[in-house]
Parts: C-alpha cells; structure tokens; sequence
C-alpha cells in the first residue's frame, strides 16, 4: 500500500518556479553549475553505467536544492547523498529511462535499415541490369519507414513517462519509501497537476531554447541549473514540507515556495 503522504492539487505556479529557481542558483552559482555539469556527465555520459546512476545523482541534486531552499546550509559534496537511498533511487532512474532505452534500440535499427540502402546503391548497376527486384533494398526501406512512425509514438510516450514520473525521485529522496511507491505517488501527484507541470515544460523549454541561442554555452552555464531548481520548486509546492512543530503539523500553504494555486487535498 502506498503511504499516506499528503500533496497538494493544483499547486504548481510555473513561472514562480522558474523565477525562484534562478534566485536560488544565483545566491550560491558557482555551486549548483558545479553540481548540474557532473550530475549530466555521471547520469549521462557514461555509457550503460549511466543508467544505474541517474536516479542516485539526481536524487542527490534534488537533496542539495530542497535545503537551499529551506536556508540551510549546503555544499557540493551533499550531491552524493542520494547514493545513501541507492536501490530505490536506482530503480526508478531505470524505469524512467526506459524511453531512451528503446530509442536506442530504435537507433540501431535505423543504423541496419540505413546500411542495407547504403549497400543497395553499391550495387546500382547490377540492379538495373537485372529483371530482379531487390528484396533487400526493399525490406531496409519498409523497415525505415516502420521505425519513424514508432519514433514518432516513441516521443509521446516519453513525454507521457517524464509526466508521471516527474516526483518520483524526490519522493524516494525525502522519505522513506520504496521505488514502486514513490511512483504511483508521482503518478497520483502529476495527475493532479497536470496543467502546472504541462505549463512547467513549456517555460523550461523555452529556458533550454534561450540557452541554445546563446551558443549553447547558456545551454551549461544557466538553463540546466535553473530546470533542475525550478523542478525542484514545483515538488516543493506539490509536497510541502511538514513543519517541525509537535503542536502543528500542517503544511504550510502552497505559496511559501512562489506559488499562487492550490487546494488542500
């Protein structure tokens, strides 16, 4: 059974979270740009090893900027505490990947269908000269074309699965719970968010547009840091944090994070 965690419907205030999440990076800069290039080279540059990383890094990412934005203090090293939570971290990093897993495959498979066409026109003479259709040229064009159209399903799949699986990693992070749990709490959460966190990526997307305009230095510099605290925000406003008071346990209202929505559950 999944645990009684409570979250807030409604509550995501996208702009906010874009806004507050550059306030964030810019107190402590050098900081969290340090920790957003090694989390993309350790959760995305490695080959195969990266797929047992990315949930424990960003796990850890996330534990670093949900206590800035509490006013503790914080430093780079504290970006490897989600390998304390490995396995569960672990687990969701792996299904959460499994869109790029299969585009891979997808890849490789246009790599074959794009070796055998390479091949056919190797052979353009003969092809000409003979009465005989080549079977292989065509299967390698059929397979092609087969393999853009699962793309093209393959794309909104993925969007879908980022969607759902948006709190995941959080979730695992702050508390105590198993990968299987944490998603269908992610998957509950986001479904009662789902316009904020659509209007969440859009902004996002255009934040990682302004960055490939500036030479795609911005693209390392300024837009990975921000996404990473702005997701951060929108978790926050989602879940907000219980306050430390034996004589009130009440969340605090969706807007102590930069947000102007939400309900109680």
């Amino acid at each position: 059974m999944t645990p009684n965690i409570q979250f807030q419907r409604g509550a995501i205030d996208a702009g906010g979270c874009v806004s507050n999440g550059w306030e964030l990076v810019k107190s402590n800069y050098g900081m969290y740009l340090g920790m957003a290039l090694i989390a993309m080279i350790l959760a995305g540059c490695i080959p195969c090893i990266s797929l047992f990383l990315v949930g424990p890094i960003l796990g850890g990412v996330y534990y670093v900027i949900l206590r800035g934005m509490n006013g503790e203090p914080v430093e780079f090293g504290m970006m490897f505490r989600g390998f304390d939570k490995f396995v569960p971290l672990m687990v969701i990093g792996l299904i959460q990947s499994i869109p790029e897993v299969i585009g891979q495959i997808l890849r490789f498979g246009v790599q074959i269908g794009q070796i055998g066409l390479d091949s056919n026109r190797g052979r353009s003479y003969d092809y000409f000269q003979s009465s005989k259709p080549d079977i292989f040229a065509g299967i390698a064009a059929g397979v092609l074309i087969l393999i853009a159209i699962v793309a093209l399903v393959l794309i909104s799949f993925a969007i879908v699965w980022r969607f759902l699986l948006f709190f995941a990693i959080p979730i695992a992070m702050e508390h105590d719970i198993g990968a299987m749990d944490a998603i269908k709490l992610s998957v509950r959460a986001a479904s009662a968010n789902v316009g904020g966190i659509i209007v969440l990526f859009i902004f996002e997307f255009l934040v990682t547009l302004l960055g490939v305009v500036m030479c795609f230095l911005g693209l390392f510099l300024i837009s990975i840091p921000i996404i990473y605290a702005a997701n951060a925000f929108a978790y926050r406003q989602v879940f907000p944090m219980l306050q430390q008071n034996l004589n009130n346990m009440m969340p605090p209202p969706p807007n102590a994070y930069g947000s102007s929505f939400g309900s109680g559950m």
